[in-house]
């Protein structure tokens, strides 16, 4: 069977990462990169040995798939004229800038029946992977994920690059809608919202709060979900995580045997698997959509606190 032929559309530091996963991955074949910034292609096209183009045109006719890691408001027309093209697509988050963008990608692979994922990497966090059988009906959920400032991804706000991660998984993980949303944020060291929290409350009376930042002195990635009996503690970043039950001495604690992986070989290893065997991504466009949606119905309470 030959195999597929890939490429990466963005190489800078974390699309140069799913280059560097795909040129291992032994059911596909990494053939082209593509970047407008001519220097940054080609210091990474030589080091992993790859053709390097600077228009992602060029590739049409050359490519089975594709990762779309570029900025975000280039994701919705490159995607699509993949799409277009018979290409399958990968499209880091955010999905896209607006619904409307998210609409049109969704669209057009369904009628070409093309695979579309969207890159939202703590669903494949063998942390997560280890609790979410053990979670049936939470009644509250805590999220913090804070970072240093990068200096990326500065096109968005924190909702859609940090937060829209916790809003991605606590959709999967409440099974029923929004009932109540409130939100604040501000801006420290850009033009959009650096730090944000929002309170979620779903009509099955689950509660949620998540506060996202890009400006802290440290690195955090948890959530802390509590049901009936259960406190669950998963740390994203050390991939660790304990259960807490009720017993009748008192507490029990458990920690999770966890085989640690990298997460984004795993999400980049169901793309391809998903392309060649014609499954249905952990993350579809309908499913990034679903994130997408709520991240903006919060983005868009922070800017009206704001004018």
């Amino acid at each position: 069977m030959p195999k597929l032929r890939i490429a990466v559309i963005g190489v800078g530091h974390l699309g140069s990462i799913h280059a560097k996963i795909y040129k291992d991955i032994p059911s596909c074949e990494l053939v082209a990169l593509c970047d407008t910034d001519s220097k940054r292609l080609s210091e990474v096209s030589a080091g992993l040995g790859v053709p390097g183009f600077t228009g992602h045109r060029e590739l049409f006719g050359r490519v089975d798939a594709v990762s779309v890691s570029t900025p975000t408001k280039m994701h919705c027309p490159i995607a699509l004229d993949f799409l277009k093209n018979k290409v399958h697509c990968l499209v880091e988050k955010p999905f896209t800038l607006n619904l409307r963008e998210a609409d049109s990608l969704i669209r057009e692979a369904r009628k070409n029946s093309l695979i579309l994922q969207v890159g939202h990497i703590e669903r494949f966090n063998s942390a997560f992977a280890a609790t979410k059988e053990l979670i049936k009906e939470p009644k509250f959920i805590e999220c913090h994920r804070l970072n240093p400032f990068t200096g990326r991804s500065l096109d968005v706000g924190v909702v859609l690059d940090v937060m829209i991660h916790d809003i991605d998984i606590i959709l999967g993980l409440v099974p029923s809608p929004v009932k109540r949303l409130e939100a604040v944020g501000v801006n420290v060291l850009t033009s959009f919202e650096d730090i944000a929290n929002a309170r979620l409350t779903f009509k099955n009376g689950c509660v949620a709060n998540l506060t996202a930042s890009r400006v802290s002195d440290e690195t955090m990635r948890k959530i802390r979900i509590f049901q009936e009996d259960t406190y669950i503690s998963l740390d994203y970043k050390e991939a660790a995580a304990s259960v807490y039950r009720k017993a009748a001495t008192g507490i029990t604690r458990e920690n999770l045997p966890i085989e640690k992986e990298q997460p984004l070989q795993k999400e980049l290893n169901a793309f391809v698997d998903c392309v060649i065997n014609r499954k249905t991504p952990l993350v579809s466009g309908p499913i990034g959509r679903q994130a997408l949606e709520l991240a903006l119905k919060i983005q868009g309470l922070i800017w009206q606190r704001r004018s």
